[in-house]
């Protein structure tokens, strides 16, 4: 007899249900989400058959937490299942659209009993590559957060500090930059900006990090900080400056979080087997290696061959036919964590590999627009990546952009 179970989960408790082969409730518990209520769901398990040979699939909307990762512990398959598409099943039991914590439970069990072909268990993937995965995201996350801080506070001074955003838009980083915060930091005010001494801003540049042409960027900045500008009421423009003091600490923080988390993201990175592959690609460095490696992980069976791959990343197109309809677009279902190293990836390719640069132009050359290229360069970089890490070897120019031969013309004797 074949048993599936499916999981409701919820922060404080999880209701399960187990239904046998022909969808028959066998039993239901909710449970603690302790090491109580794990103990008694092994003990559940247990008692309707589960064997480390044979252990019961579980079905469950989520494919992270304490729980999921007992259970992957156990050597159980888990099956994360899309909350929207078990939505979907639910009106296969129920037209009245009720809905219960118990239903959804024996709703994940059913979807394993009637369609478990059409679903794919969590990746098996190496406690290594998971830490990775956990590092690189949290990283892209603090980059996001750095970008929203960064944005906030560049809207506020455009308020009533416009000079301090031109003395330096010439700057690739912006306000974001060690330089600019710490300018910021000690003259959040046109008033107090327009006080600084050469001395001061040597002093600040210096403890900012910066080495070079100190007496030169202190002159610039001080005559750029003394341009006259318009200006809010006194009182208005303190206040300001207060709030600007305020924002500036949610940007240093996020500053400090992106740059540590990378530095143990590149470090947890650089020790995994497939580290050597993944940056001999051309755009891959460490960081965006690690992202790369977070999202498709090392377990070699989660995608049988290079479409999956591409479809997960959202670089293959997708195609929709009904009738005389038909319609090749972009894929709008994908991992987006993926599809945005993706982008990165394939424009720093662009100058580091003349094989990718050619492709892109040739596609550019067919009538594609710049996203579209980038894309299908993205498409093939791809594959050329699964390629290299089934068969265990470094990226190859020549192999991956063969130089293409012209026909030899014979003229008759």
């Amino acid at each position: 007899m074949t048993v599936t179970c499916g999981i409701d989960w919820a922060s404080d408790h999880h209701d399960v249900a187990l239904v046998d082969h022909e969808g028959n409730l066998l039993a239901r518990a909710r449970i603690t989400d302790d090491l109580d209520g794990l103990h008694q769901l092994l003990e559940l398990f247990t008692t309707h058959g589960d064997t480390a040979n044979a252990p019961i699939p579980v079905a469950i909307e989520t494919s992270r937490g304490l729980l999921v990762a007992c259970l992957r512990a156990t050597g159980r398959p888990v099956y994360a299942i899309n909350p929207m598409a078990a939505a979907r099943y639910r009106d296969r039991h129920t037209v009245t659209r009720k809905k219960s914590d118990h239903l959804d439970a024996m709703v994940l069990a059913n979807i394993l009993r009637t369609d478990k072909a059409a679903h794919r268990p969590l990746p098996d993937d190496s406690e290594l590559a998971r830490a990775v995965a956990v590092l690189a995201r949290a990283q892209q996350d603090a980059v996001w957060d750095r970008t929203q801080a960064g944005n906030k506070l560049r809207s506020h001074l455009r308020e009533y500090f416009p000079g301090f955003l031109a003395a330096f838009q010439h700057n690739r980083e912006g306000i974001t930059s060690s330089v600019a915060r710490a300018v910021l930091a000690a003259a959040p005010t046109p008033e107090q900006a327009a006080k600084l001494t050469r001395a001061q801003l040597r002093s600040l540049l210096k403890k900012a990090g910066r080495q070079r042409g100190i007496e030169a960027e202190a002159e610039r900045l001080r005559d750029a900080l003394r341009i006259p500008q318009m200006r809010q009421p006194t009182q208005i423009e303190q206040a300001m400056g207060r709030q600007t003091t305020a924002l500036l600490r949610q940007l240093d923080a996020a500053c400090t979080s992106a740059e540590d988390l990378a530095e143990a993201t590149v470090e947890s990175f650089d020790t995994h087997p497939d580290a050597e592959i993944i940056t001999s690609f051309p755009g891959l460095g460490s960081l965006t290696g690690a992202r790369v490696l977070a999202e498709i992980g090392d377990d070699r069976s989660r995608f049988t061959d290079a479409k999956g791959l591409k479809a997960f990343a959202g670089a293959a197109p997708v195609t929709r036919a009904s009738g005389r309809s038909f319609a090749v677009m972009a894929r709008r279902v994908k991992n987006q964590r993926l599809a945005s190293v993706g982008y990165v990836w394939a424009f720093a390719a662009l100058t580091a590999s003349p094989g990718a640069r050619a492709h892109y132009d040739r596609r550019r050359t067919d009538g594609d627009r710049h996203t579209a290229a980038q894309r299908n360069l993205f498409n093939r970089m791809l594959g050329c990546l699964h390629h290299c890490l089934t068969k265990r070897t470094p990226y190859d120019e020549l192999t991956a952009f063969p130089i293409p031969t012209t026909p030899q013309l014979t003229t008759a004797a």
